[in-house]
Formats: structure tokens, C-alpha cells, sequence
């Protein structure tokens, strides 16, 4: 204020100065009145801070009152702020606790149903029953939180695999027949080990096999042996306490499925099988034929001897050529022999001998005749399997050359024929042996009654020459000398005949 005035007095020296003392003075008035007016307004300014001041400082006072309740307001709510962050900690520590807890048993609970499916899958008594399976599926889903009712239909399908896995169940049910259609029949289950089936047309029963891809049941190609299927059938009627039983989980029944025939397993010997066959048949053939040949000629000759030798021994010759004449249809190789002996029994001994030998020896080619074959087929087929054994095996090594040894199927062909010979060879050779040692001992046998009942007959003839007065020096001759000589001559006749 005091430089306002100031200022107003010089501007009003300054203003006299130049316009005059009337001008001055006016001038000096109107500076008063300008200077009343500024100091109206300086007051009325000063006056209107000074109210101002009030109101601000009594806003100030209650802007400061404010201050005071918002930071008290402030203190309350930190205070909630730090009790409400220690809830939160210590909610945040047992939510995580709780949460391993949940996981945890979620976990076992998933790990549970997983070993649940597994055991479902696996099981045949879920092709009867597919919905227990899902369940365990549900549990399984990804970002499903199982629950209690999860965990009971759970229980609930383990009991029930349990409860079937101990009983004998039948039903009617579908299944895929051996045709690849499915068709509805009657199923039974025992346990979990075995399923078998019969169909509504024809009855017809076998083993079924489980697909966990499929879940389904499926017949197998091949149905059981004849004596198995009346067992099933039986079983499946209620008429027999038996049944066959796979519980090797299905390994038993695939035996069933790859049984091979016997025309397939002797086909897989290879083209060395068919000179072993044809030995096997040509032998079988001369076996029988041997064999009812030899049972023809070998008949009851002591009883033919006795009879010839009593009448004989009493003179009557032509009762003795008779009763041979009576057996001659039956070509017996003795009965021709003593025929050929009484023929000559007037003869000389030498000569009654010597026609006695050349009888045997005519008969010995007859009765041994096919045996030296025999032996022939019993050597030469195990033989024929050494040489199927020689070309599987040389056939092994070239795929192995060729393939490797990584697929053991590949060299499964050259095995099997090096096998199937050996087999085949060993299983025709070791019968034509035993046979050609039976009929060579009954060839045997009649050779050496031939040679008996000549000696006796020449002692026979000897005698009744003695007894008739025909008799010479010579009829002293004892029948061991007698067996001797002919003997020898005999195996003579047969060693010439062998190195001929």
C-alpha cells in the first residue's frame, strides 16, 4: 500500500508539473478520490483475504480433521490388511496342503482305474458285460476330478470281476462264429480261464477266445477233437460233471488251432518223402504178403509127419503117399519134401539124400523169398532220411546266406524238412526191421523143419529097410551122422547158391 501511494504522489508532481496549479489541483483531487477508491478496494480486498483466510483456515483445520480420521481410517485398514494377509497365508499354506492331499488321492484313485481298465480289458467276462469298462474310462478322461460316486462304481466293478471270475455262468449272448459272422448262441464261462460256445443251429460247440481290441468273442477255426467235444456238450447239457479247461490263458487252445494234420506234416518233409512213402507201401504190401504166404505153408507138420511116418514105419507106402497127396493143395514146403523122399525111398541112400536136398533147396528160395527186400527197404530208408536231412539243411543255410538269421521263420522250411525225413525215414525202417526179423525167424523155422522131418523120414525108410530085409550096410548109419551129412550138404548147396 504504502508504494501505491508513493507512486500516486509522484504521478500527481509529475501531473502538476507539466499541466498547471488548476491542473494540479484537480488533478491532486481526482489522485485523491483514485487514491480513496484504491484504498476502498485495498480494504475491501484486504478485508476479503482476510475472509478468505478464515475460510481457508477453517478449511485447512477440517481438511487436517480429514487427514486425522483418513489416517486413523487408514491405521484400521492396514491392520485388516496385514490380519487379512496372514489369513490368506495361512489359508494359501493348508489349500496347498489339502491340494497334495487331493492330488494324492487322485492320483491313486486314476492310477486304481487305470489298473482296473487294464484288468477289464483283459478279461473275457467283458464281452458279456462291456459297460463296466466305463467307469474306469470316465475317471481316466483328461482334467476329471473323480469323485466318490467315481470311486464306488469303481469298487463295484472290481467286485463284480471277482464274483464271475469264481463262478460257472451261461448265457445267451453274440459272438463271432468261424464263419466271421457274428450269430447268437449259448455262451458259457467258466471263470475267467474259459469260454465255450453252442450254437441254436446245429449244436455245435468249441472254444472261444477273447479280443481286448474288440472286446468281443470270437470262435476258433478249429474245433476241439471228438472226445473233448462230447465233454463240452455234455457239460453245457447237464449231463457230465467234466469239462476241458485252458487255464494257461489261452495258450492251450491256440495248440488246438495250429495242430497240424498228418498229410501236412509229412508235406513238409519235402519231395525226399515220396521214395520213403513208396518204400513204406511196397513194404507194408510184401509184409502182408509174407506174412499170410508163411502162415499158409507153415501148417501142423508134426501131425502130417506123424501119420507118415506110422504108416511108414508099418510098410504101407501108398497110405503114406496118400496122406501127402491129401495136403499137397496146400503147397507146404515139408509135405513136398517128404513127397519127394517117399518117391525115392527105394532108392540108394546116397540118393534118397541127395533127392531129399535138392527138395529143400527147392523150397528154401519160395519160403525166403521178399525177405533180402525187406532188408533192402529197412536199410535204404533211414538212408533216405539222412539225404532229406543233407538238402534241408543245405536249404537252411542258403536262406541264411541269402536273409540272415533275424526271422527264424524264413529258415523254419529247411528245419522242418531235414526233420520230417529223419522222422519218416527212422518211422518206416524201424517196422520193416521188426518185420523182416519176425518173418525171417518163421522162414527160418520151416527151413529147419524141413530139414527135420527129412532126416527122420530117411531114418524111417532105413529102418523099415532093415525090418524088410532090403537093407543094406549102410543102414547102420545113426540118424546124428545122418542130420549131419544133410545138414552139410545143405548150407554147401547154400553157400554155392549165395556166391553164385
Amino acid at each position: 500500500m504504502k508504494k501505491l501511494m508513493i507512486l500516486t504522489a509522484v504521478a500527481a508532481i509529475l501531473v502538476a508539473g507539466t499541466a498547471g496549479a488548476q491542473d494540479v489541483r484537480e488533478a491532486f483531487r481526482k489522485a485523491e478520490e483514485d487514491r480513496q477508491a484504491a484504498l476502498e478496494r485495498a480494504r475491501a480486498s484486504e478485508e476479503t483475504i482476510l475472509n478468505d483466510r478464515e475460510a481457508l483456515l477453517a478449511e485447512v483445520q477440517e481438511l487436517e480433521a480429514q487427514e486425522r480420521e483418513l489416517d486413523a481410517e487408514l491405521s484400521g485398514l492396514e491392520t485388516t490388511v496385514a490380519r487379512l494377509e496372514t489369513r490368506h497365508e495361512r489359508l494359501a499354506d493348508k489349500w496347498e496342503r489339502e491340494r497334495l492331499q487331493y492330488k494324492e488321492i487322485s492320483g491313486n484313485i486314476r492310477l486304481a482305474a487305470r489298473d482296473l481298465k487294464a484288468i477289464l480289458e483283459q478279461s473275457p467276462l467283458t464281452a458279456l458285460r462291456p459297460e463296466r469298462i466305463d467307469v474306469a474310462e470316465q475317471v481316466l478322461a483328461q482334467g476329471y476330478f473323480p469323485d466318490i460316486e467315481d470311486v464306488k462304481g469303481m469298487a463295484y466293478a472290481l467286485f463284480t470281476e471277482i464274483e464271475m471270475s469264481g463262478q460257472v455262468g451261461m448265457r445267451e449272448g453274440l459272438f463271432v462264429g468261424r464263419d466271421g459272422e457274428e450269430q447268437t448262441g449259448d455262451i458259457m464261462t467258466i471263470g475267467p480261464f474259459t469260454a465255450l460256445y453252442r450254437t441254436e443251429e446245429g449244436g455245435e460247440v468249441g472254444f472261444l477266445t477273447y479280443t481286448p481290441a474288440e472286446q468281443k468273442l470270437f470262435a476258433l477255426s478249429a474245433l476241439p477233437p471228438n472226445r473233448m467235444a462230447r465233454l463240452i456238450r455234455g457239460y453245457m447239457n447237464g449231463e457230465s460233471a467234466t469239462v476241458p479247461v485252458d487255464i494257461s490263458g489261452g495258450a492251450a487252445l491256440r495248440q488246438i488251432t495250429q495242430q497240424v494234420g498228418f498229410w501236412e506234416h509229412i508235406a513238409q518233409g519235402g519231395p525226399i518223402i515220396f521214395p520213403i512213402l513208396a518204400i513204406g507201401l511196397v513194404a507194408v504190401a510184401l509184409i502182408i504178403y509174407k506174412f499170410q504166404f508163411l502162415q499158409k505153408v507153415h501148417g501142423n507138420t508134426d501131425k502130417v509127419m506123424g501119420e507118415v511116418t506110422g504108416l511108414a514105419a508099418r510098410g504101407d507106402w501108398e497110405g503114406a503117399e496118400a496122406v501127402v497127396r491129401r495136403y499137397e493143395h496146400r503147397k507146404m514146403p515139408v509135405v513136398e519134401v517128404i513127397a519127394d523122399g517117399l518117391s525115392a525111398r527105394d532108392e540108394d541112400r546116397e540118393t534118397l539124400e541127395s533127392v531129399m536136398q535138392e527138395a529143400i533147396l527147392r523150397e528154401m528160395p519160395r519160403v525166403e523169398r521178399g525177405l533180402s527186400v525187406l532188408a533192402v527197404f529197412g536199410a535204404v530208408a533211414p538212408l533216405l532220411g539222412l539225404l532229406g536231412t543233407v538238402t534241408g539243411m543245405i536249404e537252411t543255410f542258403r536262406v541264411i546266406t541269402l536273409y540272415g538269421t533275424g526271422d527264424p521263420r524264413l529258415m523254419s522250411a529247411g528245419i522242418s524238412e531235414a526233420l520230417v525225413t529223419t522222422e519218416l525215414g527212422l518211422a518206416v525202417a524201424i517196422p520193416i526191421m521188426l518185420f523182416h526179423t519176425f518173418l525171417s525167424r518163421r522162414a527160418n523155422a520151416i527151413v529147419g523143419e524141413m530139414e527135420e522131418k527129412a532126416v527122420h523120414l530117411s531114418n524111417v525108410i532105413l529102418k523099415q529097410r532093415v525090418r524088410s530085409g532090403e537093407a543094406t550096410g549102410d543102414a547102420s548109419l545113426d540118424s546124428e551122422t545122418l542130420m549131419d551129412r544133410l545138414v552139410a550138404k545143405v548150407v554147401g548147396r547154400l553157400q554155392e547158391g549165395t556166391a553164385n
